[in-house]
């Protein structure tokens, strides 16, 4: 992906030959190749591991069988071993209601209102449609986990867009608000209650109104089109707003963070009431300044959660998605042959909300 403006990524032509790009979009394109094959690299180490530690105790398991002093023996182990696995497959069951009950509530009334806007698609690339879509699956995983969940709806899920979150495992059951029409239709009757998020508005959100709906950007673009997302609030006549980032860390780099991230940092304030705490729960440590760390420091003595605004940028969280998904798996192959229980992941989808 791009990372710059557009006159940095100007191509040029040179003596009628093809054209040439500028030294720094080599530059930023060079770096990302890089950084691209470290992080293929590193997703290769990672699941290399994670299949040699399902291995070692596959083994350990075989030994600890085989080293049993009698047939009897064996087979109380076996079923112990299949007890505590249909304890933890009855476990997952419990909590996936458990979710799926919060979430419905929250699509009745109970949850915050937000909207994750997907009339970007013909402005971003197809690497960046598969990052918006795995911000997407980042949000439900967050909001699912939350014990106050949001009141989740995704507009202008149609054409391009909509064909990629419809590849999504499991997309059709998610409890979820699913429109392909924009949030104006959406939300016409109530439009005074749209407030969009960008990193570009004036207004700082001091708090989140239960009677609002907030609208975050989906926008992979790597700052290609800035301020788009205030540009179009003020044409649609809406409300537009910051997150309070300023009044507590001075960031090292863009103040635009990726669409989960702003939806995580609105789960945590939901929880907390706290800004601070939501901020260093979400930010990457890297996009903190100096006070920022300072303040980790601080709150890292004294057992406090640390870890901010905008829409969106180029970071996505494939990583963690995938680590939790495979660590799952490693669960149940570790030796399960003999309880033959099959584990499926379900989730549900709730009707139309109204304002």
């Amino acid at each position: 992906m791009a990372d710059g403006t557009e006159s940095e990524q100007a191509a040029v032509v040179v003596n009628g030959n093809p054209p040439q790009l500028t030294k720094s979009a080599r530059k930023k394109l060079l770096k990302q190749e890089r950084q691209a094959a470290r992080k293929a690299e590193r997703k290769v180490a990672e699941k290399a591991r994670r299949r040699a530690d399902i291995e070692r105790r596959r083994r350990e398991w075989e030994e600890s069988l085989a080293a049993a002093p009698s047939a009897e023996a064996r087979e109380e182990m076996l079923a112990a071993r299949r007890e505590t696995r249909l304890e933890r497959v009855g476990k997952r069951v419990e909590e996936r209601g458990a979710r799926a009950e919060r979430l419905r509530r929250a699509a009745e009334g109970a949850g915050q209102k937000v909207v994750l806007d997907l009339e970007f698609a013909d402005l971003m690339r197809p690497n960046e449609l598969h990052s918006l879509t795995q911000q997407i699956m980042y949000c439900y995983a967050v909001n699912g986990r939350s014990t106050t969940p949001a009141h989740l709806w995704l507009t202008g899920c149609s054409g391009e867009m909509g064909t990629q979150v419809q590849r999504i495992p499991g997309f059709d059951k998610w409890i979820i608000e699913k429109e392909s029409k924009s949030y104006l239709e959406a939300f016409a009757d109530c439009k005074e209650n749209l407030v969009y998020l960008t990193a570009d508005a004036e207004t700082v959100l001091d708090d989140l109104d239960m009677s609002k709906i907030y609208i975050i950007g989906g926008l992979v673009d790597r700052n290609r089109w800035k301020g788009i997302t205030q540009k179009k609030a003020v044409d649609q006549g809406i409300q537009s707003a910051k997150l309070p980032i300023g009044n507590y860390l001075k960031m090292s780099s863009s103040q635009v963070l990726t669409v989960n991230q702003v939806f995580e940092i609105m789960q945590k304030f939901v929880e907390t009431k706290d800004w601070k705490t939501a901020f260093f729960h979400v930010i990457p440590p890297r996009k903190r300044g100096e006070a920022g760390a300072a303040d980790d420091e601080a709150e890292a003595s004294l057992g406090d959660d640390a870890a901010l605004e905008g829409t969106t940028n180029g970071d996505h969280p494939e990583g963690d998605l995938e680590k939790s998904s495979d660590e799952e798996a490693d669960d149940d192959d570790a030796g399960d042959e003999e309880d033959g229980v099959s584990k499926k992941r379900h989730c549900v989808r709730s009707e139309n909300g109204k304002c």
